[in-house]
């Protein structure tokens, strides 16, 4: 049986933590989580394992990415299952702070990214949210000081505005994106899929579909308004309010007309029932 990982709480427990490894000449990669750990999570554990000697895992449900009337309070914590994933995959530290620990009374300095993060795609629908987790992890990285960083490529436009924010910020990070993990059926999978009732897990699929239709289309010859409209209309048709269904250049996420424009990628957001759901495919 795998050793539970260390535990730190605090900013100086954290230190000493890592402090102990960079004197064993080791190199590290960070995960950062909300917690409610899944297969995809699990894919970046492994994949940080093959980027670095060790391996720091964050978890913290970070208040300052949720609006109002988004589901901080109700998003899924499971604390028990996820030290038992981390653990059977050896991660050497789990970082766990208080939103006091990050956020300590009279805190007033926040990031506020530009680029990527204007892209009129996530931001249009939730303004708030790219200055949280700039600034959250902009925090992780100088609280941790990896070597390495992973993200899912599901969220799509974060791991843009991420990567943006460590080379602007000259933070001596690399970030690296790990393919998006998907159920047997195309679904990505995410935290809040638990969300869904079993009738609407079932009706989720249509954006895979969808987006594989468009990208199909598109690389086939056709021209992207029609093979974009097409897969939109799968989307609608199956009962899901969309708030984008766009293909963007894929590195710097402005609009494209062709796929003569660079590298292209499919992204999209939509509501089913009270859950949102977000997925991307490259085309």
């Amino acid at each position: 049986m795998s050793a539970s990982p260390l535990i730190a709480r605090t900013v100086p427990a954290l230190r000493r933590a890592v402090d102990n490894l960079r004197k064993r000449k080791a190199t590290i990669a960070l995960v950062p989580t909300m917690g409610a750990l899944h297969d995809g999570h699990v894919s970046l554990v492994r994949l940080a394992k093959r980027r670095a000697s060790r391996v720091v895992v964050s978890i913290f449900v970070n208040p300052t990415q949720f609006a109002p009337t988004e589901d901080f309070g109700a998003y899924p914590r499971t604390w028990k299952a996820d030290i038992a994933k981390l653990a059977a995959e050896d991660v050497d530290i789990v970082w766990h702070p208080s939103v006091a620990a990050m956020y300590p009374e009279g805190f007033a300095t926040r990031i506020a990214p530009e680029g990527p993060a204007l892209a009129g795609l996530e931001d249009r629908f939730r303004p708030h949210f790219f200055g949280g987790v700039a600034t959250v992890v902009g925090k992780l990285f100088t609280q941790v000081r990896p070597d390495v960083a992973i993200f899912g490529e599901k969220d799509f436009q974060q791991l843009r505005v991420v990567t943006q924010m460590a080379r602007d910020l000259d933070l001596g990070v690399k970030v690296i994106g790990s393919r998006t993990v998907r159920e047997r059926d195309g679904l990505a999978m995410s935290s809040r899929n638990v969300y869904l009732s079993p009738e609407e897990r079932q009706t989720a699929i249509v954006l895979y579909h969808a987006m594989r239709e468009s990208a199909g289309r598109i690389r086939a010859g056709d021209s992207i308004a029609p093979a974009m409209a097409g897969g939109a209309d799968m989307v609608k048709a199956a009962g899901l309010v969309l708030d984008y269904y766009e293909v963007r250049h894929a590195e710097t996420l402005a609009p494209v007309s062709s796929r003569k424009d660079g590298p292209l990628r499919i992204l999209v957001a939509a509501k089913l029932g009270t859950t949102r759901l977000i997925d991307n495919m490259a085309v």
